[in-house]
This record gives C-alpha cells, sequence and structure tokens, in this order.
C-alpha cells in the first residue's frame, strides 16, 4: 500500500497518512466504522500510548517514528479470516512506511524481476522484508515488472514493495531497471519464482561490507551448494557447469555457478559495468565483465529450492538462453573467437605449405599441388581470423566493453598506417612478381600446356601473397580510422 499524504499543500505528515489511510482502507472495510480517534491519535504525543493502549491500540516498536499508533481488533470482534487480513495489511503498512522514511539512507536494495509471478512473488517479498527486519538495516524491496498480467504488480504492493515498471521484454531488462531505480548502497538480486531464499541476504551483505565488489551465490556442489530435489531440470545439471568452465577457461573467473541468479553487488560497481544485455546472459555478462574489470568477486554457498509456480512453466528457455550465452561468450573474448582459430589454421597452413614444396613424403602421402592450395588457404584466413581479432579488441575497449590491455597499447605504439601499407605492398608486389615472371614464361613457350604441378607451386602461393597483402594494407587503413575516432 502507498503512503501518500492527502494534499502535499498542507504538508500532512507521513505518519498523519499512515493512520488516515489504515482508518479508511483497513478497518473500515472489515468493521465497517472508522475510529473517530484515529486521526488525532497521530498527533498525540508517546505520552499518550499507554492510555491508547488501554482502549485497544498498541505502537509498534519496530519503527523508527516518535509514536506509532496502530488498531488490533480482535479475532472475535471481525472473525479469524479478517483479523488475518488485517494483520496483513499491518505487515505490508510497516514494509512501506520503513522504506519511504529510510529512502535516503538505505543501505540495501532487494530486487527481483517478475512476470507473471502472482503464485509466488508475494513469498518473496515476504522472506525479504523478514530478512531485512532480521537485519536490523535500512532498505528496500523492488519488484521490476515486465508486464505482468496475472494480479502479480498488486500483490507485491500489497506487501510493501515498490514495483518498477519496466517495458522493454527480456530477464536482463527487467533487472536493469530495477537496478537502476534502486536507492541502496548495496543491491541483492534474486528471482521472484521463491527458488531463491531471501533469508541468505544477510550473508550476502556481510561480504559486501567486507569490501566485496561482487557476491554470487552457488548452488552447484562444486562450489558448496545444494540443490534440492526437482528444483533443477536434469539437463541444467549439464549444462550448467559446461558453461561454468567455460567462462573459467576463457575469462579466469574463479567461480562455481555462472548462472545462479541470487548475487548480490555495490550500486556503483554495476552502473561501472555498463552491461547491454536484456536477456538470460545478463547474469553471465556481469560475472564476465566483472572478471576482466578487476573486480573483487567472492562466492558463497546457497541452497536451490523447488519453485513455487503453478500457472505456468519457468520462463528460461534451456537451449534458446544456453546458444545465447555461448554467443555472448564468444562476442566478449576476440581471443578465443578469431586470435586462437587464427593461430591453429595459420600453423596449419605452414605446415602443409612445407610439405607441399619440399616434397616431403609423410605418413606415405604425396603432399602435392591440392595440399600447397588447400594451406594458402588456410593462411588467408588466419590472417583474416587476426585483423578480426585486432578490430573486435580494438572497438570494445572503445566502447567500455572490455578493459585496456597492455599488449595492444604496445602494439599500437607501433603501428602506422605507412608500416602497415609498406608490408602490405612489399607482399603485393612480391606475389605480382611471381605472377609476372610464370606468365612471361608461359609466353616464351608460346601459350602452349604447362606442368601443372610445377607451375602451382610457383602461382599459388604468389596468389596467395597478394591477397595477404591487401588484407593487412586494408586493415591498417580501418584499424588507423579507429584510432583516429578514439583521439
Amino acid at each position: 500500500m502507498p503512503i501518500t499524504p492527502r494534499n502535499e499543500e498542507t504538508s500532512e505528515t507521513i505518519e498523519n497518512a499512515v493512520v488516515r489511510q489504515l482508518a479508511e482502507n483497513v478497518w473500515k472495510p472489515f468493521s465497517g466504522t472508522t475510529p473517530a480517534d484515529t486521526l488525532q491519535a497521530a498527533q498525540n504525543e508517546t505520552s499518550e500510548s499507554d492510555s491508547m493502549r488501554q482502549r485497544g491500540y498498541t505502537v509498534s516498536p519496530s519503527l523508527a517514528y516518535r509514536i506509532r499508533i496502530l488498531p488490533k481488533p480482535e479475532q472475535n470482534e471481525l472473525g479469524t479470516e479478517a483479523a488475518r487480513q488485517i494483520d496483513a495489511q499491518f505487515d505490508a503498512l510497516e514494509n512501506a512506511i520503513s522504506t519511504e522514511q529510510a529512502a535516503d539512507q538505505i543501505e540495501l536494495s532487494i530486487v527481483m524481476p517478475c512476470l507473471n509471478e502472482a503464485d509466488t512473488v508475494g513469498t518473496c517479498v515476504r522472506k525479504a522484508f523478514a530478512a531485512i527486519r532480521a537485519m536490523g538495516i535500512s532498505a528496500e524491496v523492488i519488484v521490476a515488472d515486465n508486464g505482468s498480467t496475472d494480479g502479480s504488480i498488486p500483490i507485491a504492493e500489497s506487501l510493501g514493495a515498490r514495483v518498477v515498471h519496466v517495458r522493454e521484454k527480456g530477464y536482463g531488462a527487467a533487472l536493469q531497471e530495477g537496478i537502476a531505480a534502486a536507492r541502496g548502497k548495496y543491491v541483492l538480486m534474486g528471482d521472484s519464482d521463491d527458488s531463491y531464499d531471501f533469508g541468505e541476504a544477510p550473508r550476502f551483505l556481510e561480504r559486501l561490507r567486507a569490501g566485496a565488489d561482487l557476491v554470487q551465490g552457488c548452488r552447484l556442489p562444486t562450489g558448496g551448494g545444494r540443490v534440492l530435489p526437482g528444483a533443477m531440470p536434469w539437463l541444467h545439471h549439464l549444462g550448467n557447469p559446461a558453461l561454468t568452465w567455460l567462462v573459467r577457461q576463457m575469462f579466469g573467473a574463479k567461480i562455481h555457478d555462472v548462472y545462479c541468479g541470487m548475487r548480490g553487488f555495490t550500486k556503483s560497481w554495476f552502473l561501472h559495468l555498463r552491461q547491454t544485455c536484456t536477456g538470460m546472459e545478463f547474469a553471465t555478462e556481469m560475472i564476465i565483465k566483472s572478471q576482466l574489470f578487476g573486480a573483487k568477486i567472492e562466492e558463497i554457498p546457497i541452497t536451490l529450492h523447488p519453485d513455487g509456480r503453478k500457472a505456468h512453466r519457468p520462463h528460461l528457455r534451456t537451449f534458446r538462453d544456453g546458444w545465447r550465452t555461448v554467443r555472448f561468450f564468444m562476442l566478449l573474448s576476440p581471443r578465443w573467437t578469431f586470435l586462437y582459430p587464427a593461430a591453429l589454421l595459420f600453423l596449419c597452413g605452414l605446415l602443409g605449405a612445407f610439405l607441399a614444396l619440399s616434397r616431403t613424403a609423410l605418413l606415405g602421402i604425396a603432399w602435392d599441388a591440392h595440399t600447397l592450395l588447400v594451406s594458402v588457404f588456410s593462411v588467408i584466413v588466419a590472417v583474416q581470423l587476426a585483423s578480426f581479432a585486432l578490430l573486435a579488441k580494438t572497438y570494445a575497449i572503445q566502447n567500455g566493453i572490455l578493459p585496456e590491455d597492455a599488449r595492444l597499447k604496445q602494439m599500437c605504439s607501433w603501428f602506422s598506417i605507412e608500416r602497415a601499407l609498406w608490408a602490405a605492398g612489399a607482399a603485393v608486389l612480391a606475389g605480382l612478381s611471381v605472377v609476372t615472371w610464370k606468365s612471361y614464361s608461359w609466353m616464351s613457350q608460346g601459350f602452349g600446356p604447362l606442368d601443372y604441378s610445377e607451375t602451382m607451386r610457383w602461382i599459388i602461393p604468389a596468389t596467395g601473397s597478394i591477397v595477404v597483402g591487401m588484407q593487412v594494407g586494408f586493415c591498417g587503413l580501418l584499424f588507423g580510422l579507429m584510432r583516429f575516432v578514439k583521439k
């Protein structure tokens, strides 16, 4: 229930607004009357609390206001169900007021993405507020709603959560806007399907207070976590460790569960990362960028519970989101995507060219012109991939996607467009010289039949040299343009 003064011009205090709304929206619908003294009670001093208790009211000690008058009906007045509903409204008011009062000094924001989670969002919000009360801190609960139509929004608001409406579809899009709206120094994110226990919040907060930039939860046994029966599809038991292994190998992140959706981080660090992914790969983007930009990352084991959804299946699509994650790995690692394949193709091309040109018999195979053709083709592709690696890395660094690279800096200090063009010109000239020489020889023979094997041993490498020279030259021009734009 949002806490709003009746009229801003009269400067109605939040205390008065709370009691007024309590009287109008909570007590009256169940009892049929509004206690006449409720509004006046909000203006009384603390000394009035004893007399109010004697008349059936209590002062809530958990709020920071000087006086907090709440009517507490007995069950025999309105019935058990009515009293239970009123108690729930009391909790929602208390949560909302705590958030309003601490808006300028919030330490922790708990953010949950939501899309039609009416079955579970209420449970998650209650658990989050229970953890906040147990820690005794100034905190808020934010539900980043991605277009729910099943009643999730009123459920979250009725329990005191702040709902952020997100138009752009996607798990990552919802979280990005929810986190951007967070007012806390620290942020804890977790799904609203009741698969994560927000009672774990104190453990995350403790590590963040100690100086961690990112505290990653781990559900998998390899990192000390626990997956309860039925909490994770069998295919994910294979996919999650595989994706985690890729992250460890490709980016050096020392974590054991890259896809765990429960994690805490500082708001300032999240803003520094400038995340862009709007889908499920949002979670892995945070881990990878944090590792690349030198964050202090810690990991704590947690338990994954079966989600409480009844109305629909999980939003995660195993193969679609798995591919999108692998695709993101490739985009964020020019070294693995371009440079390593380039090195492999280049070495294979050189080996094949050596065997063909030297007429070396290996493994009983006669390596001839056809081998040379494939080998030169491999070298051409290798040079192209290497240029892609250079350009992709430069672009990513310039746009803040990847951090600065000392080796690239050193290369840039040596590089000049003139040097690239000289190298390219030398390769093209060498190739053209050989082609001209062999063409002259052919002409001197009256353009008659040629020795195929002998001729191709010259023409194939020469043609490859021309192509590689053109690649180097144009790549050098583009690289120079990118550096010029940066300056």
